[in-house]
């Protein structure tokens, strides 16, 4: 482990640890160490200008850019917390976060995926100019007294990203390095907030300490080094992106190659021509650059490390992995934003079927155990809720002390709300959401479960399953269906083979093919959404 015992200190370091190696490569733009050390100073100098304080709450709605990188880094650098948020939130939902969170700066994109970040938040929290005393450009966020656009162009009451850079040039270095030393291993470094498919978003405060530990302890279990080249498609809002992508490459001296959304084909060109050594990321992104059919025109020998992680891990997916792309190394992980997003993780020398049927062991520092109705630990086997203690657990969320009550018990151990099985070995497989278990008959049917006997069938590239009523079971089992291309496997066909491979009280009793499954920025499947469906 580094010197370092806060995130800018981290990027002192790695601008000096590896100054002359390959930091970022974002389109035309290839920046070193030393560089994007440079940058972030001034980025944290323009935060000190615009009046910045320490602890003070520095928000970044964007997707994944060098800009962001560079916004974040020097926010937190200027002794901010960071609130990243989500990019698929429209205008309402963004401005209760920034409430909320009583973000003081707002760095916001242009325009992305067609959809004008600015206009959608200033119709959410009405129009402004800016003016003396502090009123900031959006009269509905009263605390909220700058907001900068990552872009050349931004109207009146806000400021463009070159504009705000310059704000921050009569600020020395030596002022920022003083602002950054107020800061300490216990200082919170970011505020992240969930993903809010249960319900509204809540922010879990992380510490520098635990976001340093946490992901110095997953670049040593995944094995990554200075020469890695690491494609970032897991989005900056999320831990997975953020953490396990951004903090984990400073730790190492790995380049950063950001990639703003997932395309298949962007991804198959820049493993290409970057030669992309390192692809975390969550299955159906794996499955879709398998199944591509201009795969093989494209190199991607230099891939090495996969990490992975969510309740279905088809064997068949790391077998392939390794197989048809030669990837040395693919793992699987778990954690929750509440946990530092890190709690589990596979070791490199498990065996495939494990590291495809679990999401690994307790990470160092960290018990996991699982925990009956009662909240009696469960016998080795046995479903129950999965309960995290360690040096990760989030310090609590953020302005709400009865729901980290509710989550975090007297003696340290967080609820994740996940049902889970551990095995002898202490690994960990996660089998649903409590929320999402649904009883046939009296009995218990998790759908995580389900989809993964489903994934079984040569024909089906993916499947989520959830309860619908039923007059005489009470609830039964509705499967949503994406076949592979070409095949003409039919609702009949499969109802008729999950008979034969699962008990009948899991056996979906009806199936509706679809083109994709709608999923959130973080790759999850967003079941209310099917279950609206009917």
């Amino acid at each position: 482990m580094g010197d370092w015992g806060t995130v800018p200190e981290l990027v002192w370091w790695s601008a000096e640890r590896y100054a002359d190696g390959e930091a970022v490569v974002d389109g035309r733009t290839r920046i070193t160490y030393a560089e994007l050390g440079a940058r972030v100073d001034r980025s944290a100098a323009a935060c000190i200008a615009s009046g910045v304080r320490t602890g003070d709450r520095v928000a970044v709605w964007a997707p994944n850019s060098l800009d962001w990188i560079v916004a974040a880094l020097g926010a937190v650098s200027a002794g901010a917390v960071l609130v990243p948020l989500n990019t698929r939130f429209k205008g309402t939902e963004a401005a209760d976060v920034l409430r909320r969170s009583g973000a003081r700066l707002l760095f916001v994109t242009g325009t992305f995926l067609g959809t004008s970040y600015v206009a959608s938040l200033r119709r959410a929290a009405g129009q402004g100019t800016v003016a003396p005393g502090g009123r900031g450009p959006l009269p509905g966020l009263p605390e909220l007294t700058d907001a900068v656009v990552l872009s050349e162009d931004a109207p009146p009451e806000f400021r463009t990203w070159k504009d705000f850079l310059a704000g921050g040039e009569g600020v020395p270095t030596e002022e920022v390095r003083s602002r950054s030393r107020e800061l300490t291993a216990s200082s919170l470094s970011d505020i992240v907030y969930t993903s809010g498919t249960t319900g509204r978003p809540k922010g879990a405060m992380i510490t520098h300490e635990q976001t340093l530990r946490a992901y110095d302890i997953w670049a040593d279990l995944a094995g990554l080094r200075a020469t890695d080249r690491y494609l970032i498609v897991n989005p900056f809002f999320h831990t997975f992106g953020y953490k396990a992508g951004v903090i984990a490459c400073l730790t190492r001296g790995a380049t950063m190659i950001p990639q703003p959304v997932f395309n298949v084909e962007t991804a198959l060109a820049n493993i290409a021509a970057e030669r992309v050594s390192v692809l975390p990321g969550p299955p159906t992104l794996h499955q879709s650059l398998l199944d591509h059919p201009s795969r093989n025109a494209h190199d991607l020998s230099a891939l090495r490390l996969v990490v992975t992680g969510a309740a279905v891990v088809p064997l068949l997916l790391v077998e392939r992995l390794r197989g048809e792309l030669g990837v040395e190394t693919v793992l699987t992980a778990y954690g929750l934003s509440e946990s530092s997003g890190f709690a589990t993780m596979c070791r490199r020398a498990d065996a495939p079927a494990l590291i495809a049927s679990t999401s690994g062991r307790a990470i160092p520092g960290t018990e996991v155990r699982v925990v009956d109705a009662s909240g009696a630990p469960a016998p080795t086997g046995e479903a129950g809720e999965v309960q995290i203690r360690g040096f990760n657990v989030m310090q609590g969320y953020y302005g709400d002390t009865e729901a980290t009550a509710e989550t975090i018990s007297p003696d340290g151990w967080l609820s994740t709300g996940d049902v889970g099985v551990l095995d002898t070995s202490g690994n960990l497989r996660i089998t649903d959401r409590i929320k999402d278990m649904f009883i046939v008959g009296g009995f218990n049917a998790y759908p995580a479960e389900i989809e993964q006997l489903l994934a079984l069938h040569p024909e089906v590239r993916e499947a989520a399953v959830i309860g619908v009523p039923d007059a005489r079971l009470g609830e039964v089992g509705k499967a949503y269906v994406v076949r592979r291309p070409g095949s003409p496997l039919t609702a009949d066909d499969l109802i008729a083979w999950s008979r034969r491979e699962m008990a009948n009280y899991k056996v979906p009793r009806a199936v509706e093919f679809v083109p994709e499954l709608p999923r959130n920025a973080s790759g999850k499947v967003v079941k209310g959404v099917l279950r609206g469906r009917g």
